[in-house]
C-alpha cells in the first residue's frame, strides 16, 4: 500500500443514461436510484485511492436541488477530500445533461464517509493524502468543518433531556401537539 496518495489518484466520473426503468411514477428518476449510484462511486473511489476494499460508514447531507428526467444523462464526479486513519470522506457532485439541448443541471452534492478494510474486514490504515491545490486545501477543511459539526450536534443531542418541562416548552414552535394518555 503506498503511505501517501494524491487527490487526482482518487477521482472517478461516472456516467449514466437514466431509463424508464429509473424513474419514480411521476416520471422522475428515484432518489434512491441516484444515491445507489452515488454510493457506487463513493466505493470504486475509496477503493482506488487505498487499495482496499472499502464500506460506507456515513452519508452527509444529500439535497435533491433538481429533478432528473428520463433520457438525461447523469454525471458522476468524486474525489477523496479528507482522510483520517481508516476512513476517507469523498466529495460527490452529480449534474445531469439534457443530451439533446445540452443544457446541464446540478443535481445534488453529498459527502459519503468510508472505510477501509482488510481482507478479515478489519479497518486498515489509508494512506495520507496529499492536497496539491487551494481547492483541495478548501476541501479537506470544509471536511474537517463537517466533521467537527457532527460531533457537536451528536453532543448535545445526549446532553438534551427531552422529559424535562423545558424540553416539552421548546416544542411550542413546532407544529405539533403534545397530548399523554394516562
Amino acid at each position: 500500500m503506498n503511505i501517501a496518495n494524491t487527490v487526482e489518484a482518487s477521482k472517478i466520473t461516472l456516467s449514466e443514461l437514466m431509463l424508464p426503468s429509473h424513474s419514480n411514477f411521476s416520471g422522475k428518476i428515484h432518489g434512491g436510484y441516484l444515491l445507489k449510484l452515488m454510493d457506487q462511486i463513493a466505493f470504486a473511489c475509496a477503493s482506488k485511492y487505498s487499495g482496499c476494499y472499502c464500506v460506507t460508514a456515513s452519508v452527509d447531507t444529500v439535497d435533491f436541488l433538481n429533478s432528473v428526467d428520463v433520457g438525461e444523462l447523469v454525471t458522476l464526479k468524486a474525489s477523496v477530500n479528507y482522510v483520517g486513519n481508516t476512513s476517507m470522506v469523498v466529495g460527490i457532485r452529480v449534474t445531469s445533461e439534457h443530451i439533446q439541448t445540452g443544457i446541464k443541471k446540478h443535481c445534488n452534492s453529498s459527502y459519503f464517509t468510508m472505510v477501509a478494510k482488510d481482507e478479515n474486514g478489519q479497518n486498515v490504515q489509508v494512506p495520507q493524502l496529499i492536497l496539491s491545490d487551494l481547492e483541495e486545501v478548501r476541501r479537506f477543511y470544509d471536511a474537517i468543518r463537517r466533521i467537527k459539526q457532527k460531533k457537536n450536534l451528536k453532543a448535545q443531542e445526549e446532553k438534551f433531556d427531552h422529559t424535562s418541562e423545558s424540553g416539552l416548552l421548546n416544542l411550542k414552535n413546532y407544529n405539533v401537539i403534545v397530548k399523554f394518555n394516562n
